[in-house]
């Protein structure tokens, strides 16, 4: 493939969505791979984390960054959230899938299993588990809220057939 010399000058507008060229099946997938890649990722530095664990004495198994209690409570609630927005993406994305009770099952699982890993590495005294939890419940609260708030907008914003017959 051949680029332009003015696309080679300028490659990051040349790599830009536009809406007439990309279609939603080709957006859809790139956003499958992307959200894939950042559960991965999250997944893996959750139950991984940035450190390892202690290997012996009392405090085996336990996070050794948590000994820094600030620093990885900041990392628990980002990497919780970009991993909980990962799972709705992935979600919603699929939600018409061929097998889609198998990928909820699948995708809840691995939520668990995050929730049930970060718990396990995390000393109790180090975080507010409340805090994580509501952090990984946030985005799908927020989704939610906003497609309640847009049909509750729907519902209550006069038709444009309504305004010009003076119904409104």
């Amino acid at each position: 493939m051949v680029i332009p010399i003015g696309i080679r000058k300028n490659w990051f507008k040349y790599f830009q969505y536009e809406e007439g060229k990309d279609t939603p099946s080709d957006i859809r997938n790139i956003l499958l791979i992307i959200f894939t890649l950042v559960a991965a990722v999250t997944f893996q530095a959750g139950i991984n984390p940035p450190g390892g664990v202690w290997q012996d004495g009392e405090k085996a198994g336990r996070a050794i960054y948590a000994s820094q209690k600030k620093a990885y409570y900041v990392f628990l609630i980002f990497n919780t959230l970009a991993f909980s927005n990962s799972i709705l993406v992935i979600l919603s994305l699929t939600h018409k899938f061929p097998f889609n009770f198998e990928i909820w099952v699948a995708t809840i699982s691995m939520a668990v299993t995050y929730g049930s890993s970060v718990f396990a590495v995390t000393p109790g005294n180090s975080v507010r588990f409340r805090y994580v939890l509501v952090t990984a419940a946030g985005p799908f609260v927020l989704r939610i809220s906003a497609s309640i708030f847009g049909l509750l907008l729907r519902k209550y914003t006069p038709h444009h057939n309504e305004l010009s017959l003076g119904h409104g």
